[in-house]
């Protein structure tokens, strides 16, 4: 806002008229203050504000499909364990043992045989979180046979081990990806998607299994790697090579109700020399318009879905730092696609395409952090064509900093021109 001097105190993040250029209508509304994207003390109450109130992409189902396949996450700075029990059922928890607090298990993927052991003093826990017992809780006790009284806890008074199980999260899947929610009083997932699985029914998302993977350190904020990602007004100039498969003139908004931006390619045009989205086969059974298009959302908070007839590629943005995003990608295929010869060229040619577009998105991204470092700028201009869905991101942004929970409506028509023939 005019006359704000930068950095602002933390408490302006939570006030109204902070956020007042940004609530404008989008052809009159400029973007987040500056202070959004640099700032750490905006960083950590959005870490309390919309990371921890929203459903949070945190892997793709590939690698949680067996009883006992676990992950250990974070979510808004918190480390959670996501697993599935016995019965097939996702499951989420606090990595902390409710002893003494340890940590129980290190980040990344595993796999638990039975259940959950802490390190320091062995209380256990099955896949449900259940406390199974504090430390001779089943026959294969590493404590010596003769020294297991001493460890016998079932007399101790008033512990009853039904009141000491792991500490839940709320965990659900939709199509190719796992969510968390940290907030205890969240509403389920399907409140956030709003329309977009029907919207998507067609390409049977819970299908697709990752083909490739990568991650990407990036020096910027989250939030600028989803604004780029959601308008096309950068295209000509940053991706010479993808507005050769993704037309300007083939653009159209595609948006509904829910907690996401959304818009689409369609048609979408062959590959060229530098590459592009075809290759492997598309799925059987698209409409279609399915089978020629592609379709983007920026799930709220961090995360990009890009669904084409033959793969779909996945990024999530973590903020590790108000400046600084680990982007882990996924691009997945499903098993009618892979199934013939050549399967395995075409996937490294369609990786080798999305690398390249990517590094294009970063270079780019990363100019505009540095950029926001100046205190001569205030925050600019939308132009309105091609970022009203960086207005409604931004408004999210702005909902969940003060409190509000609303989902934003779908647009009256399915899919519209971007440019139409004059």
């Amino acid at each position: 806002m005019p006359g704000l001097s930068r950095p602002l105190p933390a408490d302006a993040f939570l006030r109204e008229e902070t956020y007042a250029r940004t609530r404008l209508p989008v052809s009159l509304a400029s973007t987040l203050i500056p202070d959004a994207y640099t700032s750490p003390e905006f960083l950590q109450l959005e870490r309390e504000r919309v990371f921890g109130t929203s459903w949070v992409a945190v892997a793709s189902t590939t690698g949680l499909e067996r009883p006992g396949d676990t992950l250990v996450t974070e979510v808004a700075g918190q480390s959670l364990i996501i697993t599935r029990n016995a019965g097939g059922a996702l499951r989420a928890f606090h990595n902390v043992c409710r002893h003494r607090g340890a940590r129980l298990l290190d980040p990344g993927p595993c796999h638990l045989e039975r259940y959950v052991k802490c390190p320091y003093h062995s209380w256990a826990y099955d896949l449900d979180g259940t406390c199974l017992g504090t430390p001779l809780f089943g026959e294969d006790s590493e404590v010596p046979a003769d020294q297991r009284g001493i460890f016998d806890m079932d007399d101790a008074s008033r512990f009853d081990k039904a009141e000491h199980g792991l500490l839940p999260a709320a965990v659900e899947s939709w199509g190719c990806l796992v969510f968390a929610n940290l907030d205890p009083q969240a509403a389920r997932l399907a409140e956030q998607l709003g329309d977009l699985p029907d919207r998507l029914a067609g390409y049977r998302m819970d299908e697709w299994t990752v083909a490739r993977s990568r991650t990407y350190d990036i020096a910027a904020n989250y939030k600028l790697i989803g604004e780029n990602f959601m308008e096309y007004y950068h295209l000509p100039w940053v991706h010479p090579g993808l507005v050769k498969v993704s037309p300007m003139k083939a653009h159209h908004r595609w948006q509904g109700a829910g907690m996401y931006t959304g818009m689409c390619t369609s048609p979408i045009a062959a590959n060229t020399e530098q590459g592009g989205w075809q290759g492997l086969p598309p799925i059987s059974g698209l409409s279609e318009s399915d089978a020629t298009s592609a379709r983007f959302a920026w799930l709220f908070p961090n995360t990009a879905l890009n669904v084409l007839p033959n793969h779909v590629f996945v990024m999530i943005a973590e903020p590790i730092s108000a400046g600084h995003t680990s982007e882990r990608t996924y691009l997945l295929a499903h098993p009618d696609s892979v199934a013939g010869p050549g399967a395995e060229q075409a996937i490294d040619e369609l990786a080798g395409f999305w690398d390249a577009v990517n590094r294009e998105d970063i270079a780019i991204v990363e100019r505009v952090q540095l950029g926001l470092g100046s205190l001569a700028y205030t925050g600019g201009r939308m132009c309105y064509r091609f970022e009203e869905p960086l207005h409604r991101f931004q408004n999210m942004v702005a909902d969940r900093m003060l409190g509000i929970r609303r989902i934003p409506p779908g647009d009256a028509e399915y899919e519209s021109e971007m440019f139409p023939a004059q």
